[in-house]
């Protein structure tokens, strides 16, 4: 449950103008010393290592906030169908299935769409 808290709070920090801000100083700071070190090897190195590192755990972490978002939507979506009366319960677990039977129900789906009239309750206006 740490992870989760700390992946959470690391996401909104990341996320923000400031951390942005911060970042693009550090590669201004980075370029502008350039010459100071002779643009040799290890001033190359600083950045490609510290880029690639940064972005391996970034990969991770935008990992963790999508599935945990997804739950979140998943969660949400189940008690919308299941409070819904006309709603097919059948589509509560549509995670489980194989992308062929997502396929076909998407079709299915599709083709509902094409045959069924518009509500009109369903119009803003």
């Amino acid at each position: 449950m740490k992870f989760e808290r700390f992946a959470q709070w690391l996401a909104k920090v990341s996320g923000r103008p400031l951390t942005f801000a911060s970042a693009l100083l550090l590669i201004i700071t980075w370029a502008v010393s350039g010459p100071l070190f002779g643009f040799n090897d290890t001033w190359q190195l600083v950045i490609n290592t510290s880029t690639t590192i940064i972005t391996f755990l970034m990969v991770f972490l935008i990992q963790n906030t999508q599935n945990r978002d997804n739950d979140v939507l998943h969660i949400k979506i189940d008690e919308l169908l299941r409070t819904t009366q006309r709603a097919h319960k059948a589509l509560l677990d549509l995670e489980d299935m194989d992308p062929a039977e997502l396929h076909a129900l998407r079709k299915h789906y599709q083709q509902m769409g094409e045959h069924e009239a518009p509500d009109p309750s369903d119009n803003p206006d």
